[in-house]
């Protein structure tokens, strides 16, 4: 059974260029940018665009997930607009007719939470880290007013719903035979980064820690040498075999580390070099990531987060 899944595995890192960027819509039939498939048995994902949100991808940016079980579903991620939650949702009844009984909040971002409010109506508890919840309950207004300028009548009957169950560091779930660990393993891309780690079949959803097909965007308030410290300790003593990232396909640690730790570590480097030599923000811009280009979101995300790593280091020194 490993090998069959490992090579399903494969298949998907093969056929990643599937999600390219470039293509507006995988799946024109429902709200959804892509049809859920099954990663391994039991786990599901709907691939999001590996592009920034737009209205012909409905803010399906990125992965929304499902794990199936005797006693019911666990959503990962709400989605953008209560109408992608209801569209998943749809999917998950021609799959099972076991109910949803809990939607995990990755993160406090807006394709994570925004779908609250679908599920919310449901009576379905929600869970999310404190730190996302804080990010909700003071930015929410915005998080929805972002959402509703791309996605227009996409954005039809969304409201702001704060997760009604938080967690600090872990929260363990017993559902149909299945133990699901919900972890905070430290800070890494933003505000309650959150990975649901499934032991008993080696495979971790791992949230916005880990890319490999677009580049990792960094925030302002992201502290790039955490990131890295979190990755390469905790996460990656995890031991998974099978990674779903927070954007694009289904993969490995040796991908996840390449396009993730690997990268953080080149742009850190090459920002500590450029700060040695006496240069300052203007010309940080410019440091050479070409290595980089390859991934999606490169031309929007380079200059970005070469300021930003800048910004942060010229702290350090």
């Amino acid at each position: 059974m490993t090998r069959i899944i490992t090579v399903a595995v494969a298949t998907f890192i093969a056929t990643a260029a599937a999600a390219h960027e470039d293509i507006p819509d995988l799946y024109p039939q429902s709200e959804l940018y892509a049809k859920p498939v099954e990663v391994i048995p039991h786990v599901w994902s709907a691939i999001g665009a590996t592009a920034p949100p737009t209205y012909e991808n409905a803010g399906h940016n990125n992965n929304l997930s499902f794990i199936v079980t005797d006693d019911g579903v666990v959503v990962i991620n709400g989605g953008a607009s209560a109408r992608l939650a209801a569209a998943l949702h749809d999917e998950i009844k021609a799959v099972t007719d076991q109910p949803v009984v809990l939607v995990i909040n990755e993160n406090g971002q807006g394709h994570a939470v925004l779908g609250n409010s679908y599920w919310a109506d449901l009576g379905v508890d929600i869970l999310a880290h404190e730190d996302a919840i804080a990010e909700v309950e003071n930015h929410g207004g915005s998080i929805l007013q972002d959402m509703q300028t791309y996605n227009r009548d996409r954005a039809e009957g969304t409201r702001v719903v704060v997760p009604n169950l938080t967690f600090s560091d872990r929260h363990d779930i017993s559902l149909g035979g299945i133990d699901i660990q919900v972890l905070h393993l430290g800070p890494a891309h933003g505000p309650g980064d959150t990975q649901v780690w499934i032991p008993q079949w080696q495979i971790v959803i791992a949230g916005d820690i880990a890319f490999h097909e677009r580049m990792p965007p960094i925030f302002p308030d992201t502290c790039t040498s955490c990131w890295i410290e979190t990755f390469d300790g905790p996460f990656t003593e995890l031991g998974a075999t099978y990674v779903i990232p927070g954007h694009g396909h289904p993969t490995n640690m040796a991908q996840v580390t390449r396009y993730t730790s690997d990268y953080l570590k080149d742009l850190r480097e090459k920002i500590g070099a450029h700060i040695d030599d006496g240069g300052d923000l203007t010309d940080a811009y410019y440091v050479d990531q070409e290595q980089w280009r390859n991934l999606d979101t490169f031309e929007e995300l380079a200059t970005k987060n070469a300021g930003r790593v800048y910004e942060e280091m010229e702290w350090e020194f």
